[in-house]
């Protein structure tokens, strides 16, 4: 195996969680009785230029299919994320009803929105069909294809440019990288901004966020590497802001080599990342046994649970959680369902470890007396939502960086 941007041999592996089926493959009862296909979920670390990844084990135009699962609008959270963003920057590059935003991996219209509601022109590129639908519902001219240097070439064909192109949470997920980041230099006009949001590999090695790892996400990212591999494609990355969202993340802000800047934030990063050794391969040791360390934790503590009668139902269907429990062996006879808010996954199944998705009504009626939160980035707002659960003395749960008991 290669290094899917430098094309050097990948010799050294950073963390192995075993076998597991895609994190948002989700079942229906009918599927459970079919045999279900496990993935190995090894992610590697170029000792050349340390991008973090791992191989296409299953093509990315199976994960993003017609049935993906995750739609962006489900988290009140990060719909407030996105309209500060969009204010922002609206602000920042003076947009306005002559501009184009141009987003990769549109989703659900969950950002476009808000630009369209300041009459500012908008398009999207989105693979999955079923999310672009639901911004196409929403007015959102959408496009269900996967972005490409292909495709962005067809894009100027038809003299369409980005003011703006954005990208939240895709840089990750993208098997030829190189093909991603030529593309967007294509589809960007001379004067245009990129901004592309991702989680950030140092928050995810310190914070132990192990279970963010998943066969959709094919590379981990460092603003180093990131801007490295910029570079190579005659973009230039000059700010940086550093974001709470899924356990840290990063915004870059680039433009056209040449058009731009460096800021003292960008500078302070990089620094700050060669000082932890970002480019040193020691700096990657040791994440293989913190990740055990949570493994072996949460199994005793569940364990204990069930010896003690304890009742545990676990919420949020997130991708995290379907790796963190895959990677534990949990089960239902351990957790005895999970309830989430999207409409398009109660009633399935979580892949794997096969526990029913429910309404949020289960947890009212079955009062457990503990809850797992899987998606522990958005630990305060599930917490606050589900604060009842104290009319009965049940307590929260979150596994990440380490297992506490709220």
């Amino acid at each position: 195996m290669n290094c899917r941007y430098c094309k050097k041999p990948l010799n050294h592996v950073l963390i192995d969680l075993g076998n597991s089926p895609p994190s948002n493959s989700f079942l229906t009862e009918l599927q459970l009785n079919e045999p279900e296909t496990f993935y190995p979920l090894k992610i590697f670390v170029c000792d050349s230029c340390f991008l973090v990844q791992i191989d296409e084990f299953k093509r990315h135009d199976e994960i993003f299919s017609a049935d993906y699962a995750y739609f962006s609008s489900y988290s009140q959270s990060w719909l407030m994320h996105c309209r500060n963003f969009a204010g922002l920057i609206r602000r920042r590059l003076s947009l306005g009803p002559q501009s184009l935003v141009l987003e990769i991996a549109s989703n659900d219209g969950y950002l476009l929105q808000y630009f369209k509601e300041d009459g500012i022109p908008v398009l999207g590129i989105e693979p999955a069909r079923n999310t672009a639908f639901e911004a196409i519902q929403k007015g959102i001219q959408t496009r269900v294809e996967f972005f490409t240097e292909k495709a962005a070439f067809e894009l100027c064909r038809e003299g369409l440019q980005a003011d703006l192109l954005v990208g939240n949470n895709v840089l990750a997920h993208v098997p030829d990288i190189n093909d991603f980041v030529s593309g967007m230099k294509l589809v960007l006009k001379p004067g245009g901004t990129i901004t592309m949001e991702f989680p950030h590999l140092m928050k995810l090695i310190s914070g132990n966020q192990f279970d963010t790892i998943y066969h959709e996400h094919f590379s981990y990212l460092s603003l180093t590497t990131v801007s490295r591999i910029f570079s190579s494609h005659g973009l230039t990355i000059f700010d940086v802001d550093e974001l709470p969202t899924h356990g840290g993340s990063l915004r870059i802000y680039a433009a056209h080599s040449g058009n731009c800047q460096l800021s003292s934030r960008y500078n302070d990063l990089l620094n700050r990342e060669e000082k932890e050794g970002m480019s040193d391969p020691d700096y990657y040791r040791g994440f293989q046994a913190q990740a055990d360390s949570v493994k072996n934790e949460l199994l005793s503590f569940l364990i204990d649970a069930k010896k003690s009668r304890k009742t545990v139902a676990a919420y949020g269907a997130a991708a995290k959680g379907n790796t963190l429990l895959n990677y534990c062996g949990i089960k239902r006879d351990l957790i005895s369902y999970v309830v989430d808010k999207s409409p398009h996954k109660i009633g399935k199944f979580l892949p794997g470890s096969h526990i029913p998705v429910m309404s949020e009504d289960e947890i009212r009626k079955t009062k457990p007396d503990l809850i797992l939160i899987l998606p522990w980035n958005l630990s305060d707002e599930i917490m606050s939502q589900l604060g009842y659960i104290g009319e009965w003395e049940g307590k929260f749960v979150k596994p990440i960086p380490k297992l506490e008991v709220l």
